[in-house]
């Protein structure tokens, strides 16, 4: 058995996901951790598929765009405050934010996240920027 951890919201980004999102790394136990991510107003950001991990994601500020697709199945929702959203493990991904402000989002993988290889860029409905 391992001990407690506590951890405040970093102030400033820990990271820069393969997606382009600033990364505010939180905690992770033996079976997934949790990240603060972040894009900036009317950014756009790359679409990516991952290898090994799933994620659930809660948002928390802002408004945007997620688009998703598993083989035949292809969506794209809209993102809000209290919005939960699955993307399972092959998921190809890509969101946006709106022009008037940051979207904020808390995100938990399963597993944990493994390291830099783990997105692979894939073809994606809008032009990153």
């Amino acid at each position: 058995m391992s001990g407690f951890e506590t951890k405040r919201l970093p102030i400033d980004p820990t990271a820069t996901a393969p997606d382009g999102s600033d990364v505010r790394v939180l905690l992770s136990l033996g079976a997934g951790g949790m990240a603060h991510f972040q894009l900036a107003a009317g950014r756009v950001s790359v679409a990516v598929t991952h290898r090994t991990v799933e994620e659930i994601w809660f948002i928390l500020s802002g408004r945007g765009q997620m688009w998703r697709k598993q083989a035949d199945l292809e969506e794209t929702v809209d993102l809000e405050p209290g919005h939960c959203l699955t993307l399972p493990l092959g998921t190809h991904f890509q969101f946006r934010a709106s022009e008037s402000g940051p979207l904020a989002a808390i995100g938990v993988t399963m597993p944990r996240w493994p390291g830099e290889d783990e997105a692979v860029v894939v073809p994606g409905p809008w032009a990153p920027r």
